[in-house]
C-alpha cells in the first residue's frame, strides 16, 4: 500500500482545518449555494451509475429507490443546512418558534420539527415529527443546546475520518455533511469498496470543499483504513458499518481484540461516532382493518423489507404481531401476495449469500415467496410465528443485512397490554436501538389515549415511526438519525451519536415521525408505486430549489402511482 497519497490529503486537510472553523457563516452558505446547484447535474449519472452496479433496470419502478436514497435526500440536507446556517449568521442560533417547544409532564422538552414549510405540508401531507431531547435538557435551556460550535468565540478546527457505508450513495456524503457544518470538522471519506464508483461523483459535487482542501476522498480496503484510523492526523473518527468493523477499529482484531474489549482497552485514544444498524422491529398492534388498509400495510412492511434488496440497515427484520389478533393471518398472507408481486433482486452486498445461509439453517421452516429467482438473487423470506421465549434465536439478535425477516406473536389480554409487552420485548431481546416502527390504526390509537406516549417514552431507539418505515426519519433531514443514546465503545450495540439533525441540537434522544395509516397517492417510496421512478427526478430538482412550478409534475407522477 503506498502510503502517499493519503498523507498528503491529511496534511492539506490539517492545514486547513482552523481556517474552516473561522470561515465566516456566509461563506459557508455560499458553499451549500454551489453543491446544490451541482445536484442537478451529478444527480443523474449518479444514479445511472448506481443502477447499473445493483443491477437494476433504469426506466422501471425499482429505479427510484437511488433517486430517493441518493441525491434527493443529500439534496433536502444541503438546503436545510443552508437554512440553519442563514438564521445563525441573523439570529446566532438555528430558529425554532417557542410555539414549537413543549414540555411533557415528566420534564422532558420536545421540539416540533415537521413540517417546517407550506411545501412540506403540501408533499407529506398528514406527518409531522418531533425531537424528544435527553432528560437534562431544560426548555429554556434548549437554544443554548442548537448550533453549538457557532457558539464558540475562537472555535478550532479537527481533521475527521469518516468511514462511508457500501449500501447508500448518500450515507457518506450525509455524515460528511454534518461532521463539516454541523460540527466543524474537516474530512476525509474513506469509501466503501462497494460503492466506490459514487467517488468520482461525490468529489465533482462536493468540488466547493474539495477545491479549498476542507474533503478529500480515498479509496482502498480495509488496510487503508485501518491506516487512516491510526494516523496521528486523524483526531476523530466516524463508522457507518457493523458492529463487526467498529470493534476492529476499537479494540483491534482476533483474540487480541476480544481480550482488549473485554478489559475495556481501546487502541485509539480519539472520539468515535458509529451508526452499526439494528434488528429492526416493527410492532403491529391489533387492531379491526379494512380489506385496504391491510394491502395498505402489507405493502408498506413490503417495502421496509425490499428496498436496496433488503441491504438497508433500518429494513424491517422482526414483526411484532398479537398472537390474537383475528386479523393476524390475513395480514401476514397479504404481505406474502405483496412479496410475492415484487421480482427478486440481485444480491450485490458481499457475504449476503452466506448470512442467508446462517438464518435458513437456523429455521428451515422460512418460507421462499419469491415468483422467480435468478442465480444473483436470494427470494424475499419470511420466517413466522418465532418462538419469542428463545431471546438467543438468531434472528432476536443478529441483523440479517439481506432480504429476511421473522415474525413472532406475543399473547396479551388487549391493544394496551400487547403494545407496553411488545414496547418490553424490543428494548430487553432485540439487539440495536437505531428505529422502530409502531403501526396502529387511528380508532386503536385513539382507545389507547395516552399509552402510546408512553410506549413512545419507554422504547429506547433513536428514531420512533408511526404507521410508516423509519427511513422517513433518515430522509427528512431536520430529524436526528441515530442510536439511542448511552451506549459504549464496549457495548456498541447500534452506535453512539447522532447525524442529520439540521437544527443542530446537541443533545437528543430520540426522533419521532408520525404519519397517517393510510395514504392516496401512493407514497413514492413504496416498493409497489408505479411511476415513482418518473417522480422523483423532479423532487430532487424540487429539494435543490424549492418552487411552485416543480409541484405540477411531481403531483402527476404521484397520482399515476
Amino acid at each position: 500500500m503506498d502510503t502517499t497519497a493519503i498523507d498528503q490529503a491529511l496534511q492539506t486537510l490539517k492545514e486547513n482545518k482552523d481556517r474552516w472553523a473561522e470561515w465566516p457563516i456566509q461563506e459557508k452558505v455560499k458553499v451549500l449555494d454551489l453543491m446544490l446547484q451541482k445536484t442537478r447535474s451529478v444527480a443523474p449519472r449518479m444514479v445511472a451509475k448506481a443502477l447499473h452496479a445493483k443491477g437494476i433496470e433504469p426506466g422501471t419502478p425499482r429505479a427510484a429507490e437511488e433517486w430517493l436514497g441518493g441525491p434527493m435526500v443529500a439534496a433536502r440536507n444541503l438546503r436545510l443546512l443552508r437554512q440553519s446556517l442563514t438564521e445563525i449568521a441573523r439570529d446566532g442560533v438555528p430558529s425554532l418558534d417557542d410555539n414549537k417547544i413543549r414540555t411533557r409532564a415528566n420534564g422532558q422538552v420536545i421540539a416540533d420539527v415537521f413540517p417546517q414549510d407550506i411545501f412540506d405540508t403540501l408533499l407529506y401531507t398528514g406527518f409531522r415529527a418531533e425531537i424528544w431531547m435527553q432528560k437534562d435538557v431544560k426548555r429554556d435551556e434548549l437554544r443554548k443546546t442548537m448550533g453549538v460550535f457557532y457558539q464558540q468565540a475562537n472555535p478550532k478546527g479537527k481533521v475527521a475520518l469518516v468511514l462511508g457505508a457500501g449500501n447508500v450513495a448518500s450515507i457518506g456524503p450525509m455524515d460528511v455533511l454534518y461532521k463539516l457544518f454541523v460540527e466543524g470538522q474537516v474530512c476525509v471519506l474513506k469509501l466503501n469498496p462497494v460503492n466506490e464508483y459514487t467517488g468520482p461523483f461525490v468529489e465533482e459535487w462536493f468540488s466547493p470543499l474539495v477545491e479549498e482542501g476542507f474533503l478529500r476522498l480515498v479509496y482502498g480496503g480495509g488496510d487503508v483504513g485501518a491506516y487512516l484510523c491510526q494516523h496521528e492526523e486523524v483526531e476523530e473518527i466516524h463508522i457507518t458499518g457493523s458492529e463487526y468493523t467498529h470493534d476492529i477499529i476499537v479494540y483491534g482484531p482476533g483474540e487480541e481484540g476480544q481480550k482488549r474489549k473485554e478489559k475495556n482497552e481501546p487502541v485509539l485514544d480519539k472520539r468515535i461516532t458509529s451508526e452499526l444498524g439494528n434488528v429492526s422491529p416493527v410492532i403491529v398492534v391489533p387492531g379491526k382493518w379494512s380489506k385496504s388498509q391491510i394491502a395498505f400495510q402489507a405493502a408498506n412492511v413490503a417495502t421496509q423489507m425490499t428496498n436496496n434488496a433488503g441491504f438497508n440497515c433500518n429494513a424491517a427484520k422482526v414483526l411484532i404481531t398479537h398472537d390474537a389478533w383475528p386479523q393476524r393471518n390475513e395480514f401476514l398472507d397479504a404481505l406474502r401476495e405483496t412479496l410475492r408481486s415484487l421480482p427478486p433482486r440481485p444480491a450485490y452486498y458481499p457475504g449476503a449469500q452466506d448470512r442467508y445461509k446462517t438464518f435458513i439453517e437456523a429455521h428451515p421452516e422460512a418460507e421462499q415467496l419469491a415468483s422467480t429467482e435468478t442465480k444473483d438473487s436470494l427470494p424475499w423470506t419470511l420466517i413466522p410465528n418465532v418462538d419469542n421465549q428463545q431471546h438467543d434465536d438468531v434472528v432476536f439478535q443478529q441483523e440479517s443485512f439481506c432480504n429476511i425477516t421473522a415474525e413472532t406473536a406475543l399473547s396479551a389480554s388487549n391493544a394496551g397490554d400487547f403494545l407496553s409487552k411488545a414496547v418490553d420485548f424490543c428494548n430487553e431481546h432485540l439487539h440495536g436501538t437505531l428505529n422502530a416502527c409502531i403501526i396502529v390504526h387511528p380508532e386503536t390509537q385513539q382507545q389507547l389515549g395516552s399509552q402510546l406516549e408512553k410506549a413512545i417514552e419507554k422504547l429506547e431507539y433513536g428514531s420512533i415511526v408511526i404507521n410508516h418505515w423509519p427511513a422517513l426519519s433518515y430522509g427528512l433531514g431536520v430529524t436526528t438519525w441515530g442510536a439511542y443514546p448511552g451506549h459504549t465503545y464496549d457495548n456498541i450495540q447500534s452506535g453512539i451519536g447522532v447525524v442529520h439533525n439540521s437544527l443542530m441540537f446537541e443533545h437528543p434522544e430520540k426522533s419521532v415521525v408520525y404519519g397517517p395509516f393510510t395514504m392516496k397517492p401512493t407514497p413514492p417510496w413504496f416498493s409497489t408505486h408505479k411511476a415513482a421512478h418518473k417522480m422523483v427526478p423532479h423532487l430532487v430538482d424540487f429539494e435543490t430549489n424549492p418552487r411552485w412550478s416543480v409541484l405540477p409534475q411531481i403531483i402527476w407522477h404521484a397520482m399515476r402511482g
